[in-house]
């Protein structure tokens, strides 16, 4: 006879749907909770259930066996047999505590796991797979405990249907965290603490309005994290989410634990992370167009973006896409080894910055308008590649195929000529491909 599992839980209903919220350990989770392509006899429902369970469980695993403040939400589990043997309960009142308890044991009891219900995941597939390889790889973590909610299956037709529109509802209507949301709240991802972090303490970033954080707030409270775009006509440099890919690319060479998203790297790698990037953020700022000081000193930062009148004359570096294609080139350079960091900021700094100017060019259309000269950014993703392929070309070239490549994509997205020749940019090849290239 098979033995019992006895696991505390509250009857609840919600629409037309009975369901009992419970806490189990991991350890009877992992004994207990199944996947339905397990259960056999419906590979409907077995394929439905399975959908998605894959490579992501390694990393909720690697959380759970690593970090100490590890902490998963509920499992929705489906009773194939339908609904489970729930004992009421009653809690002993006396004169201490019949007041306190009052009330308290409605809809209290047990649920009794005993081999004659199976029971599998209907939502948290990747979670109960974590947990299973988990508890194999540390069995004390057995010990630890997650909130189970169980419905009951009735493996008929009807019992489909209502198990598949349940499966259907939970998927729909659950809304995963944006990335800037994460960026704003996750304590594990080292990036996303110095995004915060920079936003607090850094002289310039610090200051409000430099970085857009919120596009929105309601007159109820409600918030809106800003998207990757500054409106021309905004006054900010550029958005946390943009602020925080400019961060990852320009932490290389930092500490490994710092791009380990899942598990949050000590306060002595953080602390000197910060210090490092801060520096670089500073250096890049001077190198890119003199861009903090001339947005300090503008009045209006939005005519430092786009000049009335002379949008062209703009500062590239005062745009969102701009500084994201900046970045990848300059983690490109640095990793292929192509150039030192005190190199490569003294190159940049030789860029004209301007809107209109080769290489920003590639991502700008220029519209001119009687006496003055107007233009938009081509948000493209051809044009945006373009630009990073130039950048290279402009920077750290590594050979003439790759400043032809880069001129032929130029070519092909504004249907035009570039202005500076594959000669002029061949001047900073490698010497050995440089002599190579005059054969």
């Amino acid at each position: 006879m098979p033995s019992k599992t006895f696991v505390p839980a509250f009857e609840a209903k919600v629409g037309n749907w009975k369901y009992y919220s419970c806490l189990m350990s991991y350890a009877a989770v992992a004994r207990e909770i199944n996947f339905a392509h397990e259960l056999g006899g419906n590979q409907d429902l077995g394929t439905m259930i399975q959908r998605g369970v894959g490579t992501r469980t390694t990393e909720i695993t690697n959380y759970l066996l690593t970090n100490e403040n590890r902490f998963l939400g509920a499992i929705i589990v489906a009773a194939w047999g339908g609904a489970p043997e729930y004992i009421p309960l009653e809690m002993e009142k006396n004169a201490e505590n019949g007041d306190v308890l009052s009330g308290m044991d409605r809809n209290f009891g047990v649920l009794t796991f005993d081999g004659t219900h199976q029971f599998f995941a209907l939502d948290g597939q990747h979670r109960l797979k974590a947990i299973k390889d988990a508890v194999k790889r540390d069995p004390e973590l057995g010990r630890e405990d997650i909130s189970v909610i169980v419905v009951p299956h009735f493996d008929d037709e009807e019992g489909r249907r209502r198990t598949r529109r349940l499966f259907t509802n939970i998927n729909r209507n659950a809304v995963k965290t944006t990335t800037q949301e994460n960026i704003a709240l996750d304590e594990d991802d080292g990036f996303a603490i110095l995004t915060r972090r920079l936003l607090d303490d850094h002289e310039f970033l610090k200051k409000d309005g430099t970085v857009q954080i919120f596009s929105k707030v309601g007159s109820d409270g409600e918030l809106k994290l800003a998207t990757r775009q500054v409106s021309v006509t905004g006054t900010a440099w550029t958005t946390i989410g943009v602020l925080y890919d400019l961060l990852t690319e320009i932490g290389f060479g930092l500490h490994d634990s710092m791009n380990k998203t899942s598990q949050r790297a000590n306060d002595d790698v953080l602390d000197q992370s910060y210090d490092i990037l801060a520096q670089r953020i500073d250096e890049l700022l001077k190198a890119c167009g003199n861009l903090r000081e001339r947005y300090e000193s503008h009045a209006a930062p939005k005519d430092l973006r786009a000049p009335k009148g002379r949008d062209g004359e703009g500062h590239p570096f005062m745009r969102p896409a701009v500084q994201v294609q900046v970045a990848r080139a300059v983690r490109h350079i640095i990793e292929q080894g192509l150039l030192e960091w005190p190199a490569l900021l003294g190159r940049l700094s030789q860029l004209d910055w301007r809107m209109s100017a080769a290489p920003f060019s590639a991502v700008w259309q220029e519209t001119p308008d009687g006496a003055s000269r107007k233009g938009k950014m081509i948000p493209a993703k051809d044009n945006n590649q373009t630009l990073y392929e130039l950048l290279l070309a402009h920077l750290a070239p590594n050979s003439k195929a790759q400043i032809e490549r880069a001129l032929r994509s130029y070519r092909n997205v504004k249907n035009d000529r570039y202005p500076i020749s594959s000669d002029e940019l061949g001047k900073r090849l490698p010497a050995a491909e440089a002599t190579l290239g005059a054969f």
